[in-house]
């Protein structure tokens, strides 16, 4: 498992940013980048069970599941992935998910004038560590574009 981090700075309050992640419409446009149709499915708050999914060409639930470890609004997400999804079944036990288990997802708000910085943490499995090192900048570019719409 490596690190990653990752910043961008957006023209809007933290509180734009929070609801950019959180908001169902505004979260799937943001994680396309990640994967076309990504959505989620539970809560944001502490201790919330939250599944991150996408629906494969057989039209099966897959992604990971995960519980909010934290939960500071506006200022700090922890998303603590405790396995994933496979033809829409949780799976903690295969090799492919003991790959990811346990990951940590962490997002940093942080005021800066008129702006705020967002700031990425996360644990990637060495295996996807190119892929994510390339979609999560897209991705971030996205957020930014979402959050500074203000619509």
């Amino acid at each position: 498992m490596r690190k990653m981090n990752f910043e961008i700075l957006v023209k809007a309050k933290p509180e734009e940013i929070w609801n950019a992640i959180v908001d169902d419409k505004k979260y799937r446009e943001w994680t396309s980048a990640f994967q076309e149709g990504s959505y989620f499915e539970g809560g944001w708050n502490k201790g919330d069970k939250i599944q991150f999914l996408a629906v494969n060409v057989k039209g099966e639930k897959e992604g990971m599941f995960s519980e909010i470890a934290e939960s500071r609004k506006p200022s700090f997400i922890s998303i603590r992935h405790l396995g994933i999804i496979l033809g829409g079944k949780e799976d903690t036990t295969s090799e492919a998910a003991r790959k990811w288990v346990p990951a940590y997802e962490n997002y940093t708000l942080t005021q800066q004038g008129d702006a705020t910085k967002f700031e990425v943490d996360a644990d990637a499995d060495d295996e996807f560590y190119d892929m994510f090192k390339e979609m999560w900048p897209k991705a971030l570019e996205k957020l930014k574009q979402v959050a500074e719409r203000r619509d």
